[in-house]
This record gives C-alpha cells, structure tokens and sequence, in this order.
C-alpha cells in the first residue's frame, strides 16, 4: 500500500501544483486501506463548477500515473459540490460573501454549530455574519465548514433575470 500511496500523492501534489490542470483545484484528497484494496478520493473544484469531463480527465492521470502498480484500488474523482468544504484559511476569503455553516470543536456563543455569510478572515479567525452580528470563530476551533446553497437564492436570482430579460425587448 505504501507505494501506491506515495504514487497517489505525489500525483496529486502535481496537479494541485501544476499551472496547465485547468484552473482544477484540489479541495480534499484521501487514501486508506478497505480490505484488501486502497480506497482512493480526490475532491476537486474549479471556478464555473466541475463537469463530468474534469472528473475523467483528473481520474485518467492519476490511473495512469499509478499503471505500475500491482496493488488493488479503487479510485473517486468528485466535485466539491454546492455545499463545497472549506479547508484551507485562503477558502473563508475566497467565498466571502457566502453563506456558510461551520462547526466548531467548543462552544461559541453558546452554540457548536454557526451558521451566517462569510465576512472573511481576521488574523487566525473567521468572521461570521449572523443575525446577531459578527462572530469570530478562531480556525483552531473549526471541526468542519462548507458553503450552504439556498435554492431560494437562485430562484430569485433567476426570476430577477428574467424580469430584466423580458424588459430588454429580447
């Protein structure tokens, strides 16, 4: 498992690092023993969201990359998704903004679960506009985020658009 593992990460890093994957960015990227194989999972995303081809085109590297190896796995390639994890400190500042939920490892204010719109980083905390303000949250304290989609939003938006289309003569 050990050189498998170590060809997967290797590849990974490569892509994450590499200026021509196409703007792909390597949200998570995991791998542990099930059985008698390896279960690998990279999650992926990109500006404009990740299609079906993305997906292919990623999981056909790293199979390729791990051709020499005689070692059983089986290999996901998926899209963050609406609900995208937030993983890395420069995520809370790239989707200010958004509406996120976060966990928390402690109680703040009184509660382990936040939910409000990113208002970026301050330092080493998160600032989370909610109902009652600002709440900073110390990263060292967050056990999970992820952006939360509201289908409301897009309808509105959509329904915005569409009285501006039909304003147009178009």
């Amino acid at each position: 498992m050990s050189e498998l593992t170590d060809l997967f990460e290797r590849e990974v890093d490569a892509i994450a690092h590499e200026r021509g994957s196409s703007g792909v960015e390597i949200v998570t990227h995991a791998a542990r023993a099930r059985g008698r194989t390896t279960e690998l999972r990279v999650t992926i995303d990109k500006d404009g969201g990740v299609d079906l081809a993305t997906c292919e085109r990623i999981a056909a590297r790293i199979n390729s990359a791990l051709d020499t190896v005689e070692a059983p796995y089986s290999l996901e390639v998926e899209s963050a998704g609406l609900e995208r994890p937030l993983v890395r400190p420069h995520d809370y500042e790239r989707f200010a903004g958004k509406r996120a939920r976060v966990v928390t490892s402690l109680k703040i204010a009184g509660n382990k679960t936040h939910r409000g719109t990113l208002a970026g980083l301050r330092g080493e905390t998160v600032i989370l506009a909610t109902d009652g303000g600002e709440l900073p949250i110390p990263l060292a304290t967050i056990k999970s985020a992820n952006l939360e989609y509201d289908p409301r939003a897009d309808l509105q938006r959509d329904k915005r658009e569409r009285k501006a289309h039909g304003r147009s003569g178009i």
